[in-house]
């Protein structure tokens, strides 16, 4: 296997999980790569069934081996809401800061105790023969009153981590992977990639 196909449009992902893979020797594509493959539709209950699904969705329609993943903020506060949504919280095609704006208002006036979310992942790994790998990650933070910083997307900018005094948008893109819920998740899921490939 030379190239996993990495099922999302987003470059910021793709960005993402090139370099956290780059220790397995393999070609990295985003599946924009591939033409204008239709998205499927994400119709799971949690984020492992949504990853699985478009992993084996994409890797069938691309005849690669396909990495995908769902992943999404948990806000205590509003019972885990977002949730699987989080792409579409403020409705569908919705942008970045749509869904950040709608966010804040959920959350107005909740004292800055009462913020407290994580950012789940679960990673999906599927081979176009039907082999599957999953593997997640979880980040527990804050969520600020405003955003702050410039760098990384979703929610990032909101997502506040005390122990580094940042938000995830605060952070290189080598610092956020060693910390977020998608880094964590890909570390796993690269030492059963490499044990695999082996």
């Amino acid at each position: 296997m030379k190239e996993i196909v990495v099922a999302t449009k987003n470059a910021g992902k793709v960005a993402e999980l090139a370099a956290a893979l780059a220790p397995l020797s393999v070609t990295v594509r985003a599946v924009s790569e591939y033409g204008d493959i239709a998205e499927p539709e994400e119709t799971g209950t949690t984020f492992a069934e949504n990853s699985i699904l478009k992993a084996r969705y994409y890797a069938e329609k691309t005849g690669c081996a396909c990495l995908a993943d769902d992943s999404g903020l948990e806000v205590d506060a509003l019972e885990g809401q977002p949730g699987v949504y989080s792409a579409r919280y403020a409705g569908p095609g919705a942008t970045d800061s749509a869904n950040n704006d709608k966010l804040l208002t959920e959350l107005s006036g909740r004292p800055n105790a009462t913020r407290t979310a994580r950012f789940r992942c679960v990673l999906a790994f599927c081979e176009p023969t039907g082999q599957t790998m999953a593997a997640d990650g979880t980040c527990e933070g804050t969520i600020l009153q405003a955003p702050r910083g410039s760098g990384g997307f979703g929610y990032d900018p909101l997502f506040y981590m005390a122990p580094f005094n940042k938000t995830l948008a605060e952070m290189s893109v080598e610092e956020k992977n060693a910390v977020s819920h998608r880094g964590k998740a890909v570390a796993v899921m690269v030492d059963k990639l490499a044990g695999y490939l082996s």
